[in-house]
């Protein structure tokens, strides 16, 4: 793993070992590789784990067991060449994800097989249409984007909620587990997530913010600690 030493020569044997196995087992080219370890795909990955489950990350790799475990956040999107700009539109946005698209499954991880764009379900006349559909290989089952420039609402999310109760009445088949649903936005409020979809929702419905650039590290080391605290916060609130 000659690039691997390259790239991170400092990072701890632990990091080492999850950009090893995840290469490999991914077939990352270098460049690949490179751009995965410089948005700290470890680091947000451990976010979401518990000791033991960060000692499995370390030497197994990711693990994709739950719902909770697909998406990351933040998304980091630089790839796209697109610029921080207010007058960017989600066709736009989506126009560039599906003509990257390869390198959009890369930053999602691993287990997304792309199925539609703006799919459109019809209900009592009215149309809707579904950004983008994939299909989880590892979960079983479908996976719903709604791409939303600027901060999210409560709207969104309720939104997003007709799309995967339609999809889990409508158009899952034997064998398919329930729909997840993903809303990529530029901001969030964690508070209004929390208390629009409640428990049950919370575990099939998810919104992650998205970045047009590759972070430095001081910014994603940053961004890391502020979500350490929301964690920590929650942590309190429960126990």
């Amino acid at each position: 793993m000659d690039s691997l030493s390259h790239v991170a020569p400092r990072r701890k044997s632990g990091t080492r070992a999850f950009y090893e196995i995840e290469a490999l087992r991914n077939s990352w080219s270098t460049r690949g590789l490179e751009r995965q370890i410089n948005s700290l795909l470890y680091e947000r990955l451990a976010l979401s784990k518990d000791k033991k489950g960060l000692m499995r990350l370390a030497t197994k790799g990711q693990a994709i067991q739950r719902s909770v475990d697909v998406f990351k956040d933040p998304v980091v999107m630089e790839f796209l060449g697109l610029p921080e700009s207010p007058r960017l539109v989600e066709s736009g946005l989506e126009r560039a994800l599906i003509n990257n698209l390869q390198a959009f499954l890369l930053g999602l991880g691993k287990g997304f097989a792309f199925v539609s764009r703006q799919e459109r379900i019809t209900l009592d006349g009215n149309h809707f249409y579904i950004d983008l559909v994939f299909y989880h290989t590892i979960l079983k089952c479908f996976v719903l984007i709604d791409l939303k420039i600027g901060k999210l609402t409560h709207q969104d999310l309720g939104q997003l909620q007709l799309y995967v109760n339609y999809y889990d009445r409508e158009r899952r088949s034997h064998g398919d587990n329930p729909t997840l649903g993903l809303i990529l936005c530029t901001d969030k409020n964690d508070a209004v997530v929390h208390y629009t979809l409640g428990p049950d929702q919370a575990k099939k419905i998810f919104a992650s913010r998205y970045t047009l650039h590759l972070p430095t590290e001081v910014e994603l080391q940053a961004e890391l600690r502020r979500e350490l605290r929301l964690l920590k916060r929650e942590f309190d609130d429960q126990s």
